[in-house]
């Protein structure tokens, strides 16, 4: 199961990397040991909650095109509510 999780760890980085998302905010819970990203790309927003010594424990979390939250459990939970929130820009 940690090679599943390491891995999509390091698929959601490199396709964010790769389409240009911006890191907006960063805030660390010194007492937990736990940091949480805020990232953004034109209307699509979602958030990393992860702890830096543990990085195949991160958690994803993403909102669809009408606000719900939904976690993503795969990269392409991830694209589909991307390309779902993109679609909808005019």
């Amino acid at each position: 199961m940690n090679n599943i999780a390491k891995s999509l760890h390091a698929k959601v980085h490199t396709w964010i990397d790769s389409i240009g998302f911006r890191l907006n905010a960063s805030q660390t819970n010194k007492r937990k040991n736990v940091t949480t990203n805020h990232y953004f790309f034109e209307t699509f927003n979602f958030f990393e909650r992860s702890n830096p010594n543990e990085p195949e424990k991160s958690k994803f979390i993403c909102f669809d095109q009408y606000g719900e939250k939904m976690k993503v459990r795969s990269l392409l939970d991830l694209q589909s509510a991307f390309f779902e929130n993109i679609s909808q820009l005019k």
